[in-house]
């Protein structure tokens, strides 16, 4: 207790009786009769009063020990199964587990990853992928601020993300890696890569590259072949020796029927080869029996041409003629017209386009002659001032002509529009809206239009190749815009009638890759409806095993998760509870873990990781040089500190029921006495 404190409760003693006294002893009119226990009463009443506004306190010192974070993280792929070391691993996790001086030394933290990293423990060696980088990056996120040296129990067989041996340059803890798998270097053969596109043309050939790999040191041969069904397509013999362990085959194969056809690649294993399962590898091709043809009009010459036709074009069933308008003769071929800035010489093809009721898509701009292109059709109307504007796009989240996502149009630059009003005069789906100068406005900067079995898109400003670059510049890749540009092409170049329920899936999945289904559910006023109960039953074709799981609102969509179905073909139908509407399709799931590809362990990426981290790599059966490693390594002591607490001397709340008891006494007692 501090001086200070004791000296105010002196002071409080003495006022207390100073003030008793002249109470009961100067002022009293009778002070025979029961001077003295009034007094005290009195007394006791005014000091406690005055404790509680000193309110007493002391200061209290306590002492505890901060130990290191010791992080366990432990892979939980299948890879580590197929090494036949998730018996090993287990046994060292339990190793570290029962070690008392690790507990004394250490707060010890227990994770597994695969994709993704989990607070868990619960192996069960099955997950499908492996992200080393991932794990460390998150490791990184959650103990930026402390001491965790990290033992990373692993193959080092990483499947995608980034290349853990230079990520781990950014982690901050010391990494101990702990090698579980096989380092001995034996002869194998392998398909390490095959590249095919996943559509072809009906009747053309299409081509398929493969990367094959060979460790050994002695010459072999051996024969590559492609099965479809019991028919082999192609063969070709193949030597590999020492100085030369890699080759790549490129070839073409027949699309000779529309469908999805399989395949199955296959190297032929050498005599005693261990591993022959990385021998072999499934793919498909989706054959398609027609291609999409876009016809782009424009009397002038402009970055947005270029920008449109990769952009469609990055899908190989779609190609893009591009023409002027006097030189546009036939518009039949095509499904699709896109009407680059309209202008008097148009005139043509708007009469065209309404004569065979064509589906096309406006795109107006700083060189638009608006008096011409509200004259010509009566759909919408832009307010001529004959001067510009930026407009910045705005998603808008309940958009419900088809399924689309927001790939950032917030964060891209403005595209150049007419200044002034737009209406439109018929029913309409705004897609963005138009932001000016931050004001957000309710006018659509895109928007699409369907009526009379007609479909149309008008985009309101130029520069969609800002748009496009700025995609890359965000992910250093154009995927997301060309992505959202096909849909919206898609949609524009379909006739099909608009349906309340419509399914999105891809005719085949590889096993290695997430297997997600979506559905599309409208009002009858063809709005997106939350309010939908959808059920997706999915049935093997072979063994006829049906199961059916509801899909979950994500977005605009329903989707649903079948990552964990095992490889064969299925036919799946999505209904809607309490409505009579179903859709139905089919995918194949091939036969495919890239888990199982690995021979050994990756010990030259985890010894770099040691050496990157500061740390030094071990393997299973090295459990007790690790843990006394870790227990005599002088970084990871465990330092002392302590806490300073203010812990008040009275409970407060007691002290005023004192208080209260002490004067309801006194006045019982005086009114008893007749003093009152």
């Amino acid at each position: 207790m501090q001086t200070q404190t004791i000296l105010l409760i002196i002071v409080a003693f003495i006022i207390a009786l100073i003030i008793t006294l002249f109470q009961y002893t100067y002022k009293a009119k009778n002070r025979k009769k029961n001077t003295l226990f009034f007094s005290f009463l009195r007394f006791l009443s005014i000091f406690a009063l005055l404790l509680l506004l000193i309110n007493p306190s002391f200061k209290q010192s306590t002492y505890y020990t901060d130990k290191p974070i010791l992080v366990v993280a432990v892979d939980n792929s299948s890879s580590i199964k197929h090494l036949k070391q998730d018996q090993a691993v287990s046994q060292f996790v339990r190793q570290i587990q029962a070690s008392d001086a690790l507990k004394d030394r250490f707060d010890i933290t227990y994770y597994s990853f695969s994709e993704a990293i989990q607070d868990s423990l619960n192996f069960n060696f099955n997950e499908k992928q492996t992200n080393v980088s991932q794990a460390l990056e998150d490791l990184n996120q959650i103990y930026k601020n402390s001491i965790a040296p990290t033992i990373l129990i692993t193959d080092g067989n990483q499947t995608y993300g980034r290349d853990y041996q230079f990520s781990s340059t950014r982690y901050k803890q010391v990494v101990y890696p702990v090698v579980s798998g096989d380092t001995t270097e034996v002869m194998d053969t392998k398909i390490q890569q095959l590249n095919v596109n996943r559509y072809a043309y009906l009747k053309n050939r299409f081509p398929v590259e493969v990367i094959l790999t060979y460790s050994g040191d002695e010459k072999v041969t051996t024969r590559f072949e492609v099965k479809s069904g019991s028919n082999t397509v192609y063969s070709q013999q193949i030597s590999f020796s020492s100085e030369s362990n890699s080759r790549v085959i490129n070839f073409t194969l027949p699309a000779s029927r529309a469908g999805v056809i399989q395949y199955t690649s296959r190297l032929l294993p050498l005599s005693g080869e261990k591993n022959t399962i990385n021998n072999n590898k499934a793919f498909a091709v989706e054959v398609i029996d027609q291609k999409t043809n876009v016809l782009l009009i424009s009397d002038i010459i402009h970055p947005d041409l270029g920008a449109i036709r990769k952009s469609i074009e990055s899908n190989e069933r779609r190609s893009v003629t591009i023409g002027k308008p006097s030189e546009i003769k036939n518009l039949d071929n095509y499904q699709l017209i896109i009407l680059y800035q309209p202008g008097s010489r148009f005139r043509g093809i708007y009469e065209k386009l309404n004569t065979l009721k064509k589906n096309h898509f406006t795109i107006a701009g700083s060189k638009t002659d608006w008096i011409f292109l509200n004259g010509i059709q009566n759909k919408y109307r832009q307010e001529i001032t004959r001067q510009t504007e930026y407009y910045v796009p705005r998603f808008n989240g309940n958009y419900g002509t088809f399924l689309l996502d927001d790939i950032g149009f917030h964060g891209y630059p403005p595209l150049i529009g007419t200044f002034g009003d737009v209406n439109i005069n018929t029913n309409h789906d705004p897609l963005l809206y138009r932001t000016i100068s931050n004001i957000e406005t309710e006018e659509p900067l895109l928007t699409t239009i369907e009526q009379d079995g007609i479909r149309e898109a008008v985009l309101f400003g130029e520069g969609l190749w800002r748009w496009r670059a700025q995609n890359y510049l965000d992910t250093k890749k154009f995927e997301d815009f060309d992505d959202f540009f096909g849909r919206l092409v898609q949609y524009l170049a379909s006739n099909k009638r608009k349906s309340r329920l419509n399914t999105i899936s891809e005719s085949f999945y590889y096993g290695n890759t997430g297997i997600r289904i979506k559905a599309e559910y409208f009002t009858k006023n063809y709005e997106f409806d939350r309010r939908g109960n959808l059920r997706i039953s999915i049935k093997n074709k072979e063994t006829e095993a049906t199961q059916t799981v509801p899909m979950l609102l994500k977005n605009n969509s329903y989707e649903v998760d079948l990552s964990n179905l095992a490889a064969g073909s299925y036919d799946y139908t999505v209904a809607v509870i309490g409505e009579n509407i179903t859709r139905s399709g089919s995918f194949t799931v091939l036969q495919y873990d890239v888990e199982q590809q690995f021979l050994n362990a990756d010990v030259t990426k985890l010894k770099q990781v040691a050496t990157n981290t500061g740390g030094k790599a071990y393997y299973l059966n090295q459990n007790d040089t690790l843990i006394n490693n870790l227990l005599n390594d002088q970084r990871y002591q465990p330092i002392q500190k302590s806490k300073e607490n203010v812990v008040s001397l009275i409970d407060w709340k007691y002290l005023l029921a004192i208080v209260i008891l002490l004067l309801a006494i006194e006045w019982f007692a005086r009114k008893y006495n007749g003093l009152i």
